[in-house]
């Protein structure tokens, strides 16, 4: 069972679950949870291969769906389901194959579709980082700079570098997440997909290239009651970028 952390308690509106993406964890949605809680219950889980859940040995779209499935099926009542990247088309897969689970859907910036960029490069500058004698965070990020420019990217993958224990540890299944990236950036065609008719919300950054107009028949295909909407001035970490509005529109949505 994956690593859930709960918010806030039931109500009349339906529980929400949140689905982080790649490289990402149940912690980092933790104040937009802890603030929408305040009208229903929350439950962010940690994906497999990823922070406090189990490290397993495959990282497909059908394990992970049926993942959330487990979730589901442990708070014994459909719940809203809202994913990030990975953690949409995640959302997505359980949707398609178990409908009856999910109420509400919000895919936020990605589309069912294959990808070809990789995010193999964060990995491996993981693996060169040197946890030899590190024990501040200001310390792991000053090292990881040379290798990671990017300040908003950097402090997003140090998220899940423990410095608690001795040595330090990635709280991520490096090995089995660069083996899978094909399959993580990609997506799992299947003629069996039942079209998921609830209602859903595909919110993408403005600044984002992930969802673009040709794939709206991709989606229309599998979630015909979809509706599109963007967020000025954010890129694909929307969430964390925008988490005021990512929030407000939540609610709108969900509501």
């Amino acid at each position: 069972m994956l690593h859930r952390v709960r918010h806030g308690e039931r109500t009349s509106l339906p529980p929400l679950l949140i689905v982080h993406g790649l490289f990402g964890s149940a912690r980092n949605w933790g104040a937009i949870a802890k603030r929408i809680s305040d009208s229903r219950a929350v439950v962010a889980v940690d994906m497999r291969n990823h922070a406090n859940s189990p490290f397993a040995d495959s990282h497909t779209y059908a394990d992970m769906a049926q993942d959330l499935a487990e979730v589901i099926e442990a708070e014994g009542t459909a719940m809203d389901v809202a994913g990030h990247s990975m953690g949409g088309k995640a959302a997505m897969v359980l949707a398609l194959t178990r409908p009856k689970l999910v109420n509400r859907l919000v895919v936020a910036d990605i589309a069912p579709v294959a990808y070809d960029h990789s995010q193999t490069k964060y990995i491996q500058a993981m693996r060169a980082l040197s946890l030899d004698g590190l024990s501040t965070r200001a310390e792991a990020n000053a090292r990881f700079t040379p290798l990671v420019p990017e300040a908003p990217v950097r402090a997003f993958l140090l998220q899940s570098l423990d410095l608690k224990v001795s040595p330090p540890r990635w709280r991520l299944n490096l090995d089995v997440l660069q083996r899978e990236m094909d399959a993580i950036t990609g997506w799992p065609e299947d003629d069996g997909y039942t079209p998921f008719t609830g209602p859903t919300l595909f919110l993408s950054g403005g600044d984002s290239d992930y969802v673009r107009a040709e794939h709206r028949p991709a989606i229309k295909t599998l979630f015909p009651n979809a509706r599109m909407a963007k967020m000025p001035g954010a890129g694909h970490w929307l969430h964390a970028e925008k988490p005021r509005d990512f929030e407000n529109t939540l609610r709108v949505f969900l509501n």
